[in-house]
């Protein structure tokens, strides 16, 4: 099965209206999505570039409506109060937000719960929201679909832990395929009983039922849900990793091996306060992590890789056509905030254009970088000219964008850097350039200062008024300017063509094409 809508039974319909009925509609849409699961209930409002969207409004209440579920067989009483209570407040910010109707999706403590209905039947009745109670493999799929949105082309298994549950999927050829559900979420595992086999046991006796549905070894696992991410950010202080980005953060299994045991040698308290993590997250790291230890020794994947998209961007790609869903994610985004933020949208385009000679031979990996790059140029202009270079380096780091390395962020980072400023000597960011070689390092240089000449040299379509051309073997860059032109080529002009060549190592020349 594809995870296209069409697939689903006429019963499963969590939209009450088409999210996109037109590309041109879509892209200013916003769209709400409430995720109520069985340790937090969670408002995301989506906005912006359709395949790419930013989060406009993101609100977690961590409820905990499935503590105590397995020994009770009930949600707990205080979880449906702070839940209703969320509910509440999140339909009435909905309105506020013109993200209304919400599109509402309740998981493993609602679907196993006895009182499940009933509690749905409340929160239809005083909220006015109609939660859709979605079974193991369907959480499982939407899962799946939510790292597809942020990964084209995911290949693989996704995991996604909730309170109650956790969920495997595979991901083949942009699909999802074999998909299978457990009772190892955390708020469960605290209830299981001890007996001869043990909590270890019980984990290792579920992990192989559901790896018995997936390849053998996949290339990656994807890590989906809160626990994840909180084990992902221990990682990064277990190693001083310098940028905590947790989307796309990647781990061997060693690495994630070692962090588990020095997670467990540690302080809980000293851990949480080092991180920020939460108290009643942190609570759950020791059963998330022995599920997590057995499922990637059983598993063997050759990465682990940290998924930031869900379920609720699962919902999105569910409605998103095939035409939507084939577009680069990083690009759409970038687009949208040239054509939201630039002085002069569209002008990237002809940036790309004049700059790409000095990268001829680059592969479509680093080309979809330098595009990406020229889009994003001038969306800081309104900033203080004196960090407007910070205000572009944050932007390329730190920004929810999908489909891009951590080395990538930097790279990016450090072109944009350039964009606006010659050094980058004893910044802020020098640990991060620890993440790029220096080959890309001197690339991301070359192409900022491209970006800087480049722009600057003319305002309206540097690539229709000259022509960059890069002899490597002769060490030469050459600017060839249309007739009329020369006098663009001023003293700033010549200035930055200057740097722009002392970055790549050459001589410059400059000539007029004759008419």
């Amino acid at each position: 099965m594809d995870g296209s809508a069409e697939d689903r039974p006429d019963t499963w319909d969590p939209f009450d209206r088409p999210l996109f009925g037109g590309p041109e509609a879509r892209a200013l849409a916003r769209v709400g999505v409430v995720d109520i699961g069985s340790n937090s209930v969670r408002l995301v409002v989506f906005d912006g570039a359709a395949r790419s969207p930013a989060y406009f409004f993101n609100e977690k209440v961590m409820c905990g409506l499935g503590a105590g579920l397995g020994e009770t067989g009930r949600l707990s009483a205080e979880g449906r109060v702070r839940a209703l209570g969320a509910l509440k407040r999140f339909a009435l910010l909905a309105e506020g937000m013109g993200a209304a109707p919400l599109t509402v999706v309740a998981t493993a403590a609602m679907r196993d719960a006895e009182d499940g209905p009933e509690f749905r039947a409340q929160i239809q009745r005083e909220t006015g929201l109609k939660p859709w109670v979605i079974d193991g493999t369907e959480e499982a799929r939407l899962s799946a679909q939510g790292v597809l949105l942020g990964w084209p082309g995911a290949e693989g298994v996704v995991c996604d832990i909730g309170g109650s549950s956790m969920e495997l999927a595979e991901l083949r050829g942009g699909m999802v395929g074999a998909r299978g559900t457990s009772p190892l979420g955390p708020l469960k595992l605290r209830d299981v009983p001890a007996d001869k086999k043990g909590l270890s046991g019980y984990i290792v006796e579920e992990i192989e039922k559901l790896v018995a549905l997936m390849p053998p070894a996949p290339e990656r696992l994807y890590l989906v849900g809160g626990s994840w991410r909180a084990i992902a950010r221990l990682d990064m202080e277990r190693q001083g990793y310098p940028l905590t980005v947790l989307h796309e953060y990647r781990m061997t299994r060693k690495s994630l091996l070692t962090t588990l045991e020095w997670i467990g040698a540690n302080n809980p308290d000293e851990l949480r306060a080092r991180t920020g993590i939460s108290s009643d997250r942190m609570a759950l790291v020791p059963y998330a992590g022995e599920v997590l230890r057995q499922l990637v020794s059983v598993l063997k994947p050759g990465e682990i890789a940290v998924s930031s998209y869900g379920i609720r961007e699962g919902l999105l790609y569910e409605q998103m056509p095939a035409e939507l869903r084939a577009r680069d994610p990083l690009i759409e985004a970038c687009r949208f905030a040239e054509a939201a933020s630039a002085r002069l949208p569209g002008f990237g385009k002809r940036l790309y254009n004049f700059v790409l000679p000095i990268f001829g031979d680059a592969a479509p990996a680093k080309r979809r970088l330098i595009k990406a790059a020229c889009l994003l140029h001038d969306t800081a202009w309104r900033a203080h000219p004196d960090y407007r270079h910070e205000v572009c380096f944050d932007s390329a780091t730190r920004a929810n964008l999908g489909g891009l390395e951590h080395w990538e962020r930097v790279y990016m980072g450090v072109a944009l850097l350039h964009r606006y400023k010659n050094s980058r000597t004893c910044s802020r960011f020098e640990p991060l350039l620890d993440l790029l070689t220096p080959q890309q390092l001197r690339e991301a240089e070359m192409l900022g200062k491209a970006m800087r000449f480049g722009a600057m040299f003319s305002t309206q379509a540097p690539d229709s008024v000259a022509e960059l051309r890069h002899y490597p073997k002769k060490k030469r860059l050459e600017l060839v300017l249309s007739p009329g032109a020369e006098p663009l080529f001023g003293e700033v002009a010549q200035a930055r063509f200057a740097s722009l060549a002392k970055s790549m190592g050459v001589d410059t020349a400059m000539r007029v094409r004759r008419g």
